[in-house]
């Protein structure tokens, strides 16, 4: 691509804006170049049955036995949640409690997998033709494959596309901003395949009644957004790229949503109230193999970077692949990592062991050396503003952290603590160093813990009320069966009682 089809896409028009947010590093360049490669697979394989937002799914194996690659191995459960498949052939060795991919390392009902190297499928999912499929039957599709948001927010997919039976659905956004530093992944996965992705962002429009597809890509990635163009019409419908400026959130849904068609979504809803879903390209990419060639989500592409990485890279890895391999793959640490993260540097999560899987929701691996992760002493809170200024959901964070740290959760939550996202824009830009954030996402695990508490004492309050209805009931049944008795027995011995006077007449 020459530099003036290049500089076309840097343009940005028929765009609008939103308030805060951040220019950080982005730091690409480490990644940016690197075509996507295979990851051999692994000796094991330890894959959770939770892997997504709602319930844990349902085992369906269990130790030794032998399960093929895309092989249903843990059923989803519950309104809210997803099927787990087998990335590989092999065969299981356990299935128990092993440490999430999760800064609290907490163990999770986990199925282990020891790969044969054959790589043998089982039965695929029927294949669909999506220019014949109904709605439904795409949705149902997605939902067998295993399917869930893959920019992070792992909700399942499925659930989504049936947002058409409750809102009046008109756009389509496929997320492609890929704001975080370092990640690259979807980048190369748009640039290598743009065919497929555009493919699976009009089977998502078909499945959600809408004809109008937008790929947002910042303008950092033009090359992405040229190779998406030419595929302007998938499945007959109209797909057109809008470039976003490069900041920080911009991937995040909302805030995406109003940049791009200038609606507001207002605090805790969903933006399908304003006829907007947005779904990310590696999702339309998962969407595309699923329903047209029967393939369940088993691996997904992911960017392992960073300065402490002998080898920066973009790999395509089976889910369930331990972190420690992965690492080993890319040349292994040049240095003790200062931090290591699973996802980027502004939401990633830090993980204690390398032992612990890459999941469906996993997006890079940082190992950042002492020079990239900045680690200065916090000071206290000087008032600035200058977290105001960054919030891109225009919140006071230096006031919600004030009433965290006297023990005011609920003030907190009154002062808009439940309508942070957690982009962690307020902590990059603390002249403090307060990891505001942290602060944030541990207070709203108070308040979900207070609540449930809350709603355990009153269902106990409920219960215990049922219980002494339903005593009362009964024993309200016994006295009265008591007194017909009673009645009976009167009403008996007077009749008795007569007769007899009548018959000494």
């Amino acid at each position: 691509m020459n530099l003036s089809s290049i500089a076309a896409f840097l343009n940005p028009v028929n765009l609008f804006s939103i308030r805060g947010g951040i220019h950080p590093e982005t730091r690409k360049f480490l990644t940016a170049d690197c075509p996507i490669e295979e990851m051999p697979l692994p000796k094991l394989l330890r894959i959770p049955l939770q892997q997504h937002i709602g319930a844990e799914a349902a085992a369906l194996v269990k130790r030794g036995d032998r399960v093929l690659k895309g092989q249903l191995i843990g059923k989803a459960r519950g309104p809210v949640s997803a099927n787990i498949h087998s990335p590989t052939s092999g065969t299981v060795v356990a299935v128990g409690e092993f440490a999430a991919p999760h800064p609290s390392g907490l163990p999770v009902p986990t199925v282990t997998i020891r790969t044969d190297g054959l790589d043998e499928w089982g039965p695929r999912l029927p294949r669909l033709r999506p220019e014949m499929a109904s709605p439904e039957e795409i949705a149902a599709q997605v939902a067998e494959a295993g399917i869930v948001g893959m920019g992070g927010a792992t909700f399942p997919s499925a659930i989504k596309l049936n947002l058409r039976d409750r809102y009046p659905l008109t756009t389509l956004i496929i997320n492609a901003a890929e704001c975080e530093p370092y990640l690259t992944c979807d980048d190369r996965l748009i640039r290598e395949h743009a065919e497929e992705v555009a493919d699976g962002a009009a089977i998502i429009a078909k499945a959600l009644g809408v004809e109008e597809i937008i790929f947002a890509i910042e303008s950092n990635k033009p090359q992405a957004a040229a190779a998406i163009t030419p595929f302007n019409h998938p499945l007959g419908m109209r797909l057109q790229v809008k470039v976003v400026p490069t900041q920080y959130p911009m991937g995040s849904e909302k805030h995406l949503v109003q940049m791009v068609t200038g609606k507001e979504t207002p605090a805790r809803t969903l933006t399908a109230e304003l006829g907007v879903v947005v779904h990310n390209a590696a999702t339309a990419y998962a969407v595309h193999l699923a329903v047209r060639y029967g393939e369940p989500l088993i691996s997904r592409h992911m960017t392992v970077s960073g300065r402490a990485i002998s080898r920066p890279a973009n790999l395509r890895v089976r889910i369930g692949t331990p972190v420690l391999d992965i690492i080993n793959h890319c040349g292994g640490l040049t240095e003790d990592p200062e931090r290591l993260l699973l996802g980027g540097p502004m939401m990633g999560q830090p993980i204690a062991t390398q032992r612990v899987p890459i999941v469906k929701g996993t997006n890079g691996i940082l190992a950042l050396s002492a020079s990239e992760a900045r680690k200065e002493e916090m000071l206290p809170c000087i008032r600035c503003g200058t977290c105001v200024q960054a919030c891109p959901c225009g919140l006071t964070p230096f006031e919600m952290n004030a009433r965290i740290q006297s023990g005011d959760l609920d003030g907190a939550a009154r002062v808009g603590l439940m309508d942070c996202v957690n982009c962690g824009c307020c902590s990059y830009v603390c002249p403090s160093n307060i990891p505001l954030v942290q602060g944030f996402a541990f207070a709203r695990g108070k308040l979900a813990e207070k609540q449930s508490r809350k709603h355990q004492q009153e269902e106990t309050k409920r219960l215990a009320a049922a219980r002494t209805a339903r005593e009362e009931a009964i024993a309200a049944k016994k006295r009265a069966a008591m007194a017909k008795r009673k009645a009976e027995m009167a009403a008996k011995k007077a009749a008795e009682a007569a007769a007899a006077q009548e018959a000494t007449k």
